[in-house]
C-alpha cells in the first residue's frame, strides 16, 4: 500500500484547516495513496479555545473529514477535539475509510504535563488502547506524547497492529527533535512494526502565540528502523510505499516479539 504523510501548518480556524486537509488529500490521491496521516490537532492549533471548538465526531469538522475521504477515495487519520466531562475536551485521533465511514476514534491517553506545558488543564485523558482495520492493514494509534510510552506501542502490536500511526504536534525545545526521531524509530525497531508519524509545522499566517505547534519531521519508518520518508521542517505531502510483507520477513530473521517472556512480564 502507499501511505501519505501530510505535514501541515494548523490555523486557529477549523474551516481553514479543513481546506488544507482537502488540498493535501487531493495531492495524496494523485500519488496513489491509500491512507493519509495528518497531524494531531488538525482541527485547530493549540493555544486556541479548544473548549469552544470541540464538537462531536459527527459535527461539522468530522463530516468535512468524512466527505474529503469519500471524495478522494483515500482513508485518513487526523486529530480533532471532542467535548469531555468536567468542561475539558478529548484530544482524539479519528480514522475514516476511503468511503468516508468512521472506522474508529482514539482518545489520547498520556497528557503532556511536562516541559512547562499542562495539557491536562484542558484535555481529559482517554482510557482505551485502540486498533482497527484501516486501508487493508491492522492499525494502532498513538498521539504525540504517547510515543514516549513503549508499553502502549507494545500493547498495540500485541493486538495485531502491523502499522502504528502517530499524529503529532511535537513542540520545539532542547533535544526535542532528537527525542522525536529517536523515539519514532525505537517504537518501530523494538516492535518490528511500521510507524507513520505526521506532525504540524508553524503556521506563519497565524498570530504568534507561545503555544506549541510542531517541528515537522513527519516520518515513515519500517520494521528494521529504516526511515523511508522524512519531510523535514517544511509543509508538504509525501507518499511512500508500505510493504506488509516486509514485516513478516523482518520478524522471521529478527523474532524479538516471539522471544518475549510472558511468564515474567505478562502480555
Amino acid at each position: 500500500m502507499r501511505i501519505a504523510l501530510c505535514q501541515l501548518p494548523v490555523s486557529p480556524e477549523p474551516a481553514v484547516n479543513l481546506d488544507r486537509v482537502r488540498e493535501a488529500l487531493a495531492t495524496a490521491a494523485r500519488q496513489g495513496a491509500g491512507l493519509a496521516v495528518f497531524p494531531e490537532a488538525t482541527q485547530l492549533r493549540f493555544g486556541s479555545d479548544l473548549r469552544a471548538a470541540a464538537e462531536p465526531l459527527d459535527g461539522p469538522f468530522g463530516k468535512g473529514l468524512a466527505e474529503a475521504a469519500r471524495s478522494e477515495g483515500v482513508a485518513l487519520a487526523a486529530g480533532v477535539f471532542e467535548p469531555a466531562p468536567g468542561g475539558r475536551v478529548y484530544n482524539t485521533t479519528v480514522a475514516y475509510d476511503a468511503a468516508g465511514s468512521l472506522v474508529t476514534a482514539y482518545r489520547k491517553i498520556h497528557m503532556f504535563d511536562a516541559l512547562g506545558e499542562q495539557e491536562s488543564a484542558v484535555v481529559a485523558p482517554g482510557s482505551q488502547v485502540v486498533t482497527a482495520d484501516l486501508a487493508g492493514i491492522r492499525t494502532g494509534f498513538l498521539t504525540c506524547y504517547d510515543i514516549r510510552f513503549p508499553e502502549l506501542a507494545r500493547a498495540l502490536v500485541a493486538d495485531g497492529a502491523g502499522l502504528i500511526v502517530v499524529p503529532s504536534a511535537w513542540a520545539a525545545g532542547l533535544f526535542k527533535e532528537e527525542h522525536w526521531v529517536t523515539l519514532v524509530r525505537a517504537r518501530a525497531i523494538e516492535n518490528t512494526v511500521w510507524v507513520a508519524a505526521a506532525g504540524q509545522v508553524p503556521d506563519l499566517s497565524a498570530p504568534r502565540t507561545r503555544a506549541p505547534t510542531g517541528i515537522g519531521r513527519s516520518m515513515l519508518v519500517d520494521p528494521m528502523g529504516t526511515v523511508r520518508a522524512d519531510l523535514g521542517p517544511a509543509p508538504g505531502v509525501t507518499v511512500a510505499e508500505l510493504d506488509p510483507g516486509y514485516t513478516a520477513q523482518v520478524r522471521q530473521t529478527l523474532p524479538a516479539l516471539a522471544h518475549r517472556r510472558a511468564d515474567l512480564f505478562g502480555r
